[in-house]
């Protein structure tokens, strides 16, 4: 019987050795609470819930709940258990914190081949069988270094500051358009021209609009890696157009003149389906930052597939260490799961933790690594983390990270229909080769 070590009783952790147990091997998993807390977890069970009770939408045709109905299919005992520790949140799937934990806990003590350890790892282990790190976006200390020295010292992130990330087909192509500046880049960049009025409004709200009020131990490391949007907008009327804004270089071809300001959209994926707002890092709440962002005339209509954040997550830069598979590219009997491996969610993390036991199984019994196709949700994120992209930020899961219908649909609501039926389908697939192997 094979042993695997599984480093972190969060969500990834507690759903890989689900996984790997029912399988048939043993599993040790380490946890350092309660001994040692973070900064955010209250108690020492297994899964414990930290952000919110909230694992998002139900609803088939919206991404998050694709997700859910492929992890269902994937036998996920997270989804299983939230599903039975549910409280009524409307059209969200959200549970009972405290039960949730006590549940998972309860399931995983069912079998005799695991050992949860609690102690406090400080390196990944010298271990000639297969080791999972899932020990989440406060990783610190010095298995924070472990990693660290891994990876070569530099493909380790402690805080995520990033801009808004936008659906291209949202963007209004007639009060936009391609540009490098001075010429070149070709078009790399979509421009949002804004005239003085525009700016001048747009510059106002975004000084007055709620913030989101950041933990403590986050403050100093946060706000030393980049100055928000919204800070810039109250240091002077010319603050961005010196900085993210700069119209210096660019010309609108419609008028053949210098805009007074513009936003500028970089291409997020290979689809090109998704823009990255360039600049626009920011603490504002999710609301506030649809409310101001779409103030800038060619987004008035910006449909927002991730916001922007500004808060501490440790975090690999997946597609310099990662497979799509999850495991380290300098030696694939290490994998990463749960947010440090590169993706964002409650669901996601169990998703990566799911998707590595499966494939650890898969070698430890002679078999290849396998993949769901990327039509659905859970492969389309896997092979985004892995995509060379030289401004990876963790990502959750988005229709835009899935190849386009054949069919052009302009009706939003049977477009994420016909998405869904067909990763539904899909992973149905998947699941019956893999059933057979």
């Amino acid at each position: 019987m094979n042993k695997v070590i599984v480093i972190g009783g969060g969500l990834a952790g507690c759903e890989c050795a689900y996984q790997l147990l029912k399988r048939g091997h043993r599993v040790e998993l380490y946890e350092m609470r309660p001994d040692k807390q973070t900064a955010v977890h209250k108690t020492g069970l297994l899964a414990e819930l930290v952000c919110s009770n909230s694992l998002k939408s139900r609803d088939i045709n919206t991404a998050q709940g694709l997700l859910k109905n492929e992890l269902s299919q994937l036998d996920s005992l997270i989804l299983r258990v939230a599903e039975r520790t549910s409280v009524p949140a409307g059209g969200a799937l959200a549970v009972d914190r405290t039960e949730f934990s006590r549940e998972v806990e309860r399931a995983l003590s069912e079998f005799n081949e695991l050992n949860v350890i609690r102690k406090e790892m400080t390196e990944i282990p010298d271990n000639d069988g297969y080791t999972v790190v899932a020990t989440g976006p406060l990783t610190e200390g010095k298995f924070a270094e472990s990693i660290k020295t891994l990876t070569e010292n530099n493909e380790l992130y402690f805080y995520d500051a990033v801009a808004p990330v936008i659906t291209a087909e949202s963007v209004d192509k007639e009060k936009s358009f391609f540009a490098g500046r001075y010429g070149k880049g070709g078009d790399d960049y979509l421009n949002c021209p804004m005239n003085e009025e525009e700016y001048v409004l747009f510059q106002e709200e975004l000084k007055n609009a709620e913030t989101v009020i950041l933990k403590d131990f986050e403050k100093h490391e946060v706000f030393n890696a980049c100055m928000p949007i919204e800070l810039m907008a109250k240091r002077g009327k010319d603050c961005m157009r010196f900085g993210p804004l700069r119209p210096v270089g660019i010309k609108d071809p419609e008028t053949g003149k210098r805009p007074y300001a513009v936003v500028q959209l970089r291409k997020e994926d290979n689809y090109n389906s998704m823009y990255n707002i360039v600049g626009f890092q920011t603490n504002l709440k999710f609301g506030e930052q649809e409310r101001v962002f779409r103030m800038i005339p060619a987004l008035a209509d910006a449909e927002f597939v991730r916001y922007g954040v500004l808060h501490r997550n440790t975090f690999l830069n997946a597609p310099k260490t990662l497979n799509s598979d999850f495991s380290y590219i300098n030696n694939e009997k290490i994998y990463f799961a749960g947010q440090i491996s590169g993706v964002e969610g409650y669901l996601e993390s169990t998703m990566s933790g799911l998707m590595s036991a499966i494939n650890i199984d898969r070698e430890l019994r002679g078999k290849d690594k396998v993949i769901p196709s990327e039509y659905t949700a859970v492969g389309s994120l896997m092979r985004y983390i892995a995509l060379p992209n030289v401004n990876f930020q963790p990502m959750h899961v988005s229709y835009s990270l899935m190849p386009e219908l054949e069919e052009k649909i302009k009706d939003k609501k049977l477009k994420k229909e016909k998405y869904s039926q067909r990763a539904v389908e899909a992973m149905k697939q998947f699941v019956e080769r893999i059933s057979k192997e």
